[in-house]
């Protein structure tokens, strides 16, 4: 359904001095920075505008090349994407151990710790994949708000 305006428009006009980069590109992005390094690279090589792209899945499911690293517990695709200047956030934070930073987004903002990233998934979720790493980050955070933490179906066992 196109979606038509009932209130007036904004007065400011913004000027599209670039094209605009593929949605199927960024789509495919996204997707494969949840699992695969070298395609991620592949990428971001060929359009450096997908680093900070986030899709829309639907319903205001947000999620940039980041996020789905993040999720997936995935520190080399998010080493790789950090370093290119990838805009981290408090999952990320949570997922990569960063206690202090947690810590101090918690300080600034404590409804934080409800905060949902992409997909729903929460900060406990977040600290749980990054696993030993990010161990005093989740106990950190049951101790600010206890959750019952379920097991990660795509996390190793060992």
């Amino acid at each position: 359904m196109a979606f038509e305006r009932d209130y007036e428009a904004p007065k400011f006009r913004p000027s599209w001095k670039k094209e605009q980069i593929s949605r199927l590109m960024l789509q495919d992005f996204v997707i494969f920075a949840h699992s695969e390094l070298d395609m991620t690279k592949t990428l971001l090589e060929r359009e450096p505008g997908l680093l900070n792209g986030a899709v829309d899945w639907g319903g205001g499911d947000f999620e940039t090349a980041l996020g789905g690293a993040s999720h997936m517990g995935r520190r080399d695709i998010v080493t790789f994407l950090l370093e290119r200047g990838a805009r981290i956030d408090i999952f990320c934070a949570a997922m990569l151990g960063q206690l202090e930073v947690v810590k101090s987004f918690l300080t600034l903002q404590p409804a934080l710790i409800d905060a949902k990233g992409p997909h729903g998934f929460g900060l406990h979720f977040h600290a749980q994949v990054g696993g030993d790493d990010a161990q005093a980050v989740l106990e950190y955070l049951q101790s600010v708000k206890m959750v019952e933490l379920k097991p990660v179906p795509f996390l190793k066992k060992k």
